[in-house]
């Protein structure tokens, strides 16, 4: 089983792959969408602005992207490479996102210091694949300016300024605002779920 992580020219991508590597899986980091289109898993990871993601438009990867998820292959978009899941983002007007998840991502509010730095805590809202195991209140690492809204697909929700979904699930697609590379065991019972999902 190959894990492909998708370089945009954004992504945390030596620290996911090394969480990968962790737990014996075989990753690998590629902006060839070819390489993309016949993996058994996606992970698109991500952090900065939101423009980066127009990446994915210019080099087949979205085409390849979207095509994988159609035929079912488990994907995982990490903090940037959740938002992109989203219709767009106030960051970047104009930019289309993915538009799996309907809504826009927008900046936290002025009474609220952004970005959004550190350790907070998951209220889960529902049974998940993906966060199996993990209790209620479980904090993890968060570091980000835009939020994605709530949905109905969140199955963990986040409160900074107001809630914002921290988790979304739907059949084979996934999507968390924070990093499970760098949110100790959660992160790793996390991506372990991830894993081990059948593809």
């Amino acid at each position: 089983m190959t894990i492909a992580i998708v370089d945009y020219g954004a992504g945390n991508l030596t620290s996911v792959k090394k969480a990968l590597d962790s737990l014996g899986q075989d990753a690998v980091i590629t902006s060839d969408a070819e390489v993309v289109s016949r993996a058994d898993k996606l992970i698109v990871p991500g952090v900065g602005h939101f423009a980066a993601t127009s990446a994915l438009n210019c080099t087949g990867l979205r085409e390849s992207i979207q095509r994988a998820i159609q035929c079912e292959t488990p994907f995982l978009g990490i903090c940037l490479g959740m938002q992109w899941m989203f219709d767009n983002s106030s960051e970047a007007p104009g930019l289309a996102g993915l538009g799996i998840f309907s809504g826009e991502c927008t900046h936290f509010p002025a009474e609220v210091k952004a970005p959004h730095v550190g350790w907070n805590d998951l209220a889960l809202t529902g049974e998940s694949r993906l966060l199996r195991g993990i209790p209620q209140n479980a904090f993890v690492y968060f570091t980000h300016s835009y939020r994605v809204p709530v949905v109905e697909q969140a199955v963990a929700i986040c409160q900074y300024g107001g809630p914002f979904s921290a988790a979304v699930e739907q059949d084979r697609i996934f999507g968390v605002q924070f990093h499970p590379e760098k949110s100790g065991w959660v992160g790793k019972r996390l991506l372990e779920n991830f894993c081990g999902l059948p593809c």
